[in-house]
């Protein structure tokens, strides 16, 4: 087989996204659209990749530092489908063998039909191959057009003539190319249409013209081919990743209990026996073991779960890790690389941030522990702050293991509560507490006496 080079148009404005990020750019079930094309052109094992970009192409192509390898062109102004691939043409000057062009707007197409284009395109000797497909409402595509079983020609919707419009078979705008004489041929393409741009498929009539051959490779499913052109399209598509996400999850054995509620991205990994319930949401590179329970109103993203976790109503979890057995909420709020041993409980309103928290350690009420490393089987008591920022930089509250905080607790970092040490409530700790030392900070109570009807009087 022939060397392959990869061309992905994603040049254009997007106007009908009404949006100022690059369309290409938009999420799809937690990936940009790119990011689709990208992986199944990936598995060709191209020699090359070329990114044509134009509007915001510096922003493109910072998002896309993640891909090695990528060349970048710019086409300015866009001037077309053909100038867009005229604009590769350095990119691939020492290039031989096969271009496969493909459109950065189409995430479901899939490596395996980009096999099949390669295979018969290189098969038949082809100087052209298309990806078609048959769909039942064709408006907006453009149409191909048939002699004696043969493509004769692609035309666009504007430019097509009432029978031509009739036509069910449409152009997916991606394309096999033989390299040789390719640009030149590109050349002599016209901006003889509706829009005046100088479109790609022209190219397929000119090759008939010129007596080289033309294939076709028809999809089974037209959704492989689906560009994504506005907001209601990019959400219709991110759905139908997310319901074969959620099918193939259930196909493994996790129970998810509506998956018309539940979102979960394309990279997530759940393990067997877990239970999702309604209206959680999966984000991100997620992975989640076996045997957990995620419950209603929750949203995991960048995180590891191990087995056994529980994860009550309405919790959110961002870039943080939870080990086996632990507990969390409801409405737990884990960040930026919390983490959280074995068997560890988190209860109604505590937030952790940036903290570790030891194997059975428990926070069940009203807390906030940011900064802090807290060994294990700690007991912290409701209402408990660490008082991590001192108006300058963050600080670290180190509590080891063993020790008690009473409620109601302040500890102003940096300070240390040493191994089984007890903090009583309502302690404002500003020093370091030796192991096994019980700190206080609150004055002997003193009752007065007859004070509120003292207090009436003055008010009679």
């Amino acid at each position: 087989m022939s060397d392959v080079h990869i061309v992905v148009l994603a040049a254009g404005k997007g106007t009908r996204m009404k949006s100022v990020r690059p369309k290409v750019l938009h999420s799809v079930a937690g990936a940009p659209m790119i990011d689709y094309v990208l992986r199944a052109a990936a598995e060709l094992s191209p020699r090359s990749i070329t990114v044509v970009v134009g509007h915001q192409a510096s922003d493109l192509q910072a998002a896309l530092t993640g891909w090695a390898g990528l060349a970048f062109v710019i086409q300015e102004p866009q001037l077309g489908t053909a100038h867009a691939l005229l604009t590769a043409e350095s990119a691939l000057s020492q290039a031989r063998g096969t271009v496969i062009l493909l459109s950065g707007d189409v995430p479901l197409l899939t490596a395996g039909t980009l096999e099949r284009l390669v295979a018969r395109h290189t098969t038949t000797g082809a100087a052209a191959t298309v990806i078609t497909a048959m769909v039942d409402e064709p408006y907006g595509y453009g149409r191909i057009v048939r002699i004696d079983d043969r493509i004769e020609r692609i035309v666009e919707e504007k430019d097509a003539s009432e029978t031509e419009r009739r036509i069910h078979e449409i152009n997916s705008g991606i394309y096999a190319f033989d390299l040789e004489g390719l640009f030149d041929a590109v050349r002599s393409i016209a901006a003889e249409n509706a829009q005046r741009e100088y479109y790609l498929p022209d190219l397929i009539a000119i090759y008939r013209g010129r007596g080289r051959a033309v294939e076709t490779v028809t999809v089974v499913d037209p959704d492989e081919i689906r560009g994504i052109n506005s907001q209601p399209e990019l959400a219709a598509m991110s759905r139908i990743v997310r319901d074969a996400k959620t099918a193939a999850l259930m196909t493994a054995g996790v129970i998810v209990e509506d998956p018309a509620t539940t979102y979960v991205d394309r990279d997530v990994e759940v393990g067997q026996d877990t239970v999702l319930r309604p209206g959680v949401s999966l984000q991100g590179r997620t992975r989640i073991g076996r045997n957990c329970d995620i419950g209603s109103g929750s949203r995991i993203a960048d995180s590891t779960l191990a087995d056994q976790v529980t994860v009550l109503d309405h919790c959110v979890v961002c870039d943080s890790t939870i080990h086996s057995g632990a507990q969390i909420g409801p409405f737990v709020h884990l960040r930026q690389t919390a983490e959280l041993g074995e068997e560890v409980k988190v209860g109604n309103f505590v937030e952790v941030k940036k903290s570790t928290l030891g194997a059975g350690t428990k926070s069940m009420h009203l807390t906030y522990l940011g900064d802090a490393v807290i060994g294990s089987k700690v007991n912290i008591g409701a209402g408990t702050i660490t008082c991590n920022y001192d108006g300058t930089a963050k600080r670290v509250t180190t509590i080891e293991d063993g020790a008690f905080i009473g409620s109601d607790t302040q500890l102003i970092a940096p300070v240390t509560v040493g191994r089984g040490a007890y903090v009583g409530t309502g302690t404002t700790v500003r020093q370091d507490v030796p192991p096994g030392a019980l700190a206080v900070s609150a004055g002997k109570q003193r009752n007065i006496e007859g004070w509120v009807e003292e207090r009436k009087k003055t008010r009679s």
